[in-house]
Order: structure tokens, then C-alpha cells, then sequence
């Protein structure tokens, strides 16, 4: 995270005396990045969060990855996908992954939460594709709507709430922190003028909610292959202040500022976050390039490095034929891939698009997983035939 941020009450010290009406000491939580040497916050608890008061069975949670498929540029229908499951964890279907990073969807029927869930391996990236509602944390309530990207360290705790029952979400998993561009800071991590969005885009949670209840509390964590199950006897969200840079936060696609030129202007111009081994980006409306002899759609690339996931969410993407919001396609490293025939010459004299999406850039290969044979468009390597 880019700036320190702090709700509720704490003492004017860290690790010091910082005591209950009764009298008792609030137990104090360091949550921290890297050991000690990454971005950390201080969480001032009601009752320690050690207290567990029982343990239940890991459960197998998981997926296969299909390592010997041909190697194919790929087209994934996921609009079809209407309900992937009922609750947020039951309806992840996990389509695409690596050593570094996950890809996957997540279509609920159910409104809200009746557990708590950490994921103790990996930062979290909700797309909010569809829908609107709240995430609530030990760090306090944070509201999203459609097109918010929602930003979870990872081993936050954390209930999500949901408006409407039609909520889309594509949810990237990185087994790295997700940053906001290097490039875009300064030396004290501010983000530059240049940059294409600021501090004041970023929305932190925005109220504390100390609950202070006993009861049987399940937390499931996600781990290793597995969930495990575990049980509090007092509410796992009763933090009365915290401060810090580590927190979960969102920031729109839509407040993403495009940069523009004469020419056309290669996809590293989109980059909005980063992570170890793979970047985030956001292709939103602009305007097209203005040289006279312009080609608005992209060249002909041949990636050597990485594997390109575009995610597309609205609008007409000019440079495909036959893909639908919520589509994805995967172009792999070793083959080249461009616009589709007859979307060149159509593209020359469009002065703007008003197309969304999300690219994933890895540089390590892409899988897909057995989840996603089902929307597999087996079309989709010869649509470059005229």
C-alpha cells in the first residue's frame, strides 16, 4: 500500500500499555509483510486472537492443473457461466494458474457470508465485474461497486456482503504482494504526477466496526491445497483501532486515467498493479491515436516472455470477433496472436473506443485448469482463417 491510513482508537505509542475500561490490556497484533521488513499495521484486539477454541478437519480444496494440453491459443466462454456455486468460496472456479499467480471466477447466489475467510497463502484481487456490496475486516467496513478492484492482503479475515444476487467477480490470487506500479512512486512512495491515478482514487475502509460478542465463530483459512477450519469463541472482527500501511482497499477501473499518442502505444501504458512475475492491467475508454496514418488496432505480437490473459468486461473490442463480456482469452507464450482479419482496415478513422478490460501478464506459463474445459471455445486457434 502507498500511504499510511488508521481508524479507531489507539495508544500513542506502539507496544506499550493500552488498557480496557476494566482495566485489561487490549492485545496488541502486529500484521506484517516480509518478516519484519515489509509493510505491517498494528490491530488492537478485545480478546487475543490466539483464543481458538476448537479445530476442524482440513478439507481438500484445490484444483488440476492440465500441464500436457497442446499448446493453443485459448478462448474461455465464461459468460455462460449464469451460477457457479452458492456461497463465495463454493462458487470460485479456478480456470487458469501458475507457480505465481491464479485466475478464477466467481458467480454466487447467495448474498452473504454465515463464516469468515482468510486466505493464509495469497494477496487477493476481486474484480467486481457485477454488482455491488461490502467487505467487512479487522480493518473496518470497505464498500465496492461495479468495476472496483478490491485489494486483499493476504491472511486478512473477512466477510463479504452483496447487494444483489447477480454479482460477477473475476478474482486473481498472487502468491506475491500486489503493488501499486514502481514506476508510478517516488522515493517515499508517493504516487507520481504522471501517474495514472493517485492517492485520492484509492478508498481505504472507511468505518470501524468493533464487535464485541461471544458465540462460535467459524473461520475457514485457505492453505496448502486445503481449507482448515477454525473456531473462536468471541468475534474474530472486535479490533478497536489499527493503524499502518497494510490494509485491504479498492480503486476503480473507472478512475483509471488512459494514457494516449500518435501511434499506437503498447499494453505496459495500462499497467495498473504489479506482482512478482506477472503485471495488472486496465485498457479503458480513450482515445484512439491521432497520427494521419494511424492504425488503431493492435499489431501483430509474438510473446517470448509471458502469456497474456485479456478479461473482457464491456463494451465492442474492436480487434476481436466473437467474444463476449466476461470472455477470456489466453495467448500464450511461443505463438504469435493479433487482431482478427477484416478489424485492421475497420479500425482506421475510429477516433475513440469505449471498451473495458482486465490483462494479466505472467511470465511464467499459464495452465488451464480442468474447470475450465467446459468453456472452451474449440474454434478459437483457427479464427484467424478468413
Amino acid at each position: 500500500m502507498s500511504y499510511y491510513h488508521r481508524l479507531g482508537q489507539i495508544p500513542p505509542k506502539r507496544h506499550i500499555q493500552f488498557r480496557q475500561p476494566d482495566g485489561s490490556l487490549y492485545a496488541e497484533e502486529l500484521v506484517s509483510s516480509h518478516g519484519f521488513s515489509g509493510i505491517y499495521s498494528n490491530l488492537y484486539h478485545i480478546v487475543p486472537p490466539t483464543q481458538v477454541t476448537e479445530v476442524g478437519e482440513p478439507l481438500p480444496y484445490g484444483f488440476e492443473l492440465l500441464k500436457d494440453r497442446a499448446l493453443l491459443q485459448t478462448h474461455l466462454q465464461t459468460s455462460k457461466a449464469k451460477r457457479t456455486g452458492v456461497d463465495f468460496l463454493e462458487s470460485r472456479k479456478t480456470l487458469l494458474a501458475n507457480q505465481d499467480v491464479t485466475l478464477s471466477i466467481c458467480n454466487p447466489s447467495s448474498t452473504d457470508m454465515d463464516y469468515f475467510y482468510k486466505n493464509g497463502e495469497a494477496d487477493e484481487v476481486l474484480f467486481v465485474h457485477d454488482g455491488s456490496g461490502y467487505l467487512d475486516s479487522q480493518f473496518g467496513r470497505l464498500h465496492f461497486r461495479q468495476g472496483d478492484y478490491v485489494l486483499i492482503p493476504r491472511t486478512t479475515i473477512y466477510q463479504l456482503h452483496f447487494d444483489q444476487a447477480d454479482t460477477r467477480l473475476l478474482i486473481i490470487e498472487s502468491f506475491s504482494p500486489v503493488e501499486t506500479v514502481k514506476h508510478y512512486r517516488n522515493q517515499l512512495g508517493q504516487l507520481l504526477e504522471h501517474a495514472p491515478y493517485c492517492e485520492r482514487d484509492i478508498r481505504p475502509p472507511s468505518e470501524l466496526i468493533t464487535r464485541d460478542e461471544k458465540g462460535r465463530f467459524l473461520l475457514k483459512i485457505k492453505k496448502g491445497g486445503y481449507m482448515h477450519h477454525y473456531y473462536y469463541g468471541h468475534h474474530p472482527l472486535d479490533v478497536i483501532g489499527w493503524d499502518g500501511f497494510l490494509y485491504p482497499y479498492c480503486f476503480s477501473i473507472h478512475d483509471f486515467e488512459p494514457v494516449t499518442g500518435r501511434i499506437h502505444l503498447p499494453p505496459p501504458v495500462h499497467q495498473t498493479f504489479q506482482a512478482h512475475n506477472f503485471v495488472i492491467c486496465s485498457f479503458v475508454p480513450r482515445l484512439f491515436d491521432y497520427h494521419p496514418l494511424a492504425i488503431p488496432a493492435p499489431y501483430n505480437h509474438s510473446n517470448i516472455d509471458s502469456d497474456e490473459v485479456l478479461y473482457y468486461v464491456e463494451g465492442n473490442f474492436m480487434s476481436r470477433r466473437g467474444i463476449d463480456r466476461a470472455s477470456f482469452t489466453l495467448h500464450p507464450g511461443g505463438l504469435p496472436h493479433g487482431p482478427h482479419p477484416g478489424t485492421v482496415e475497420a479500425s482506421i478513422g475510429a477516433k475513440e473506443t469505449n471498451e473495458l478490460a482486465v490483462m494479466i501478464d505472467t511470465f511464467k506459463p499459464l495452465y488451464l485448469t480442468s474447470q475450465a474445459l467446459e468453456f472452451v471455445d474449440e474454434s478459437y486457434p483457427k479464427s484467424w482463417l478468413k
